[in-house]
């Protein structure tokens, strides 16, 4: 079939290449027609590696996606042939004791779309679980269907933070992480969110969109505003999405007392955090690797009109044109968030 392939750092071709796919009893067959492009995929393009995940032979990328049904195994039961879909990237080995113990996203086998060395979903069909495919409500788009991944993340630090009902929080960044949290805390019942990033443009996508607070951090200091809008207290939970070092150091400074923490990003160097900061917060830190449980709430929520994701669908390219779009993510304009790619399925 013919695939994004990344064959090199910096290297890119669209090409055919043989993936062997056979449709297991419980497995669906997907033709693809959304696939957005994330930050991981464009670090692997740039870099050839995160981590200890390194790109040793040519891969295809992508791994956020949205298609129809084409086939589905005997034993499927809930999907069939013509059902619009989106799919949870990540394939745990679910007889892990990681999967058991309800952790499926930090099971060390898990075979994620688009990390060496399992291909993505820049192709023209896929085969994955029929368990982790999911119908999209009538009126939630290809496209937005393909945004699921990143909420997803969203949902799942949201989760973690614990919200309480009229909860303040504050997100740093304002990428897609961050405006995806920003939406999740929100939903989760947040009375108020302050958005911090050094881009007006992604800010400005934000500010209308409901109780959120956008604050210019080229033009204004973060902690002056929470404690402007706190009363001198403190937010109940900031949520790290930047990766940025010195700013990860400094989120305990930005809570009041028995406040929490979630770290979303991951930075490219270690994060020395203050203890004796936190400590006389008595503050709780959460971090999150991924999502897990996450699609079925976020597609209520897409689904009811609680979140809408349009707005973050800034940039559109076809499927013969994915190197453009790559070269465009690598350097995006500061208005755009989220590139999508149509395979014209």
């Amino acid at each position: 079939m013919r695939a994004l392939v990344l064959e090199s750092i910096k290297k890119l071709a669209l090409r055919e290449i043989e993936i062997s796919e056979r449709l297991g009893p419980e497995d669906v067959r997907i033709s693809i027609s959304s696939v957005g492009i994330c930050g991981s995929d464009v670090h692997y393009y740039q870099f050839g590696s995160i981590g200890d995940f390194v790109v040793r032979e040519p891969m295809v990328l992508g791994h956020e996606a949205s298609g129809i049904i084409v086939e589905v195994g005997e034993k499927v039961a809930g999907l069939k042939p013509g059902d619009r879909v989106c799919m949870e990237p990540g394939i745990p080995d679910m007889s892990s004791r990681a999967s058991r113990l309800g952790f499926y996203n930090l099971d060390p086998a898990v075979r994620f779309w688009g990390t060496p060395p399992v291909h993505g979903c820049l192709r023209p069909t896929v085969v994955h679980p029929a368990a982790f495919t999911y119908l999209l409500p009538h009126d939630v788009s290809f496209d937005e269907g393909a945004m699921v991944e990143p909420l997803a993340i969203g949902m799942h630090a949201a989760t973690k933070a614990a919200i309480k009902p009229g909860d303040i929080a504050v997100v740093i960044g304002a990428g897609t992480i961050g405006a995806m949290t920003t939406m999740a805390a929100l939903a989760g019942g947040c009375s108020l969110v302050i958005v911090s990033d050094v881009k007006k443009a992604k800010l400005d996508l934000l500010s209308p969109l409901g109780n959120i607070m956008t604050v210019d951090a080229t033009k204004e200091d973060l902690q002056d505003v929470i404690q402007q809008q706190t009363g001198s207290w403190g937010a109940d939970i900031v949520f790290e999405t930047s990766g940025d070092q010195a700013v990860g150091a400094k989120v305990f400074e930005l809570l009041c007392p028995g406040g929490r923490v979630v770290y979303i990003s991951m930075p490219t160097d270690m994060v020395m955090i203050n203890i004796p900061t936190a400590q006389i917060r008595e503050a709780k830190m959460e971090t999150i690797f991924r999502y897990a449980n996450a699609f079925p709430r976020a597609l209520a929520l897409m689904g009811s009109g609680k979140i809408d994701l349009k707005p973050f669908i800034t940039d559109h390219f076809n499927f013969a044109d994915s190197i453009q779009a790559f070269n465009y993510a690598s350097d995006m304009k500061p208005s755009s968030v989220k590139v999508m790619i149509h395979m014209g399925n």
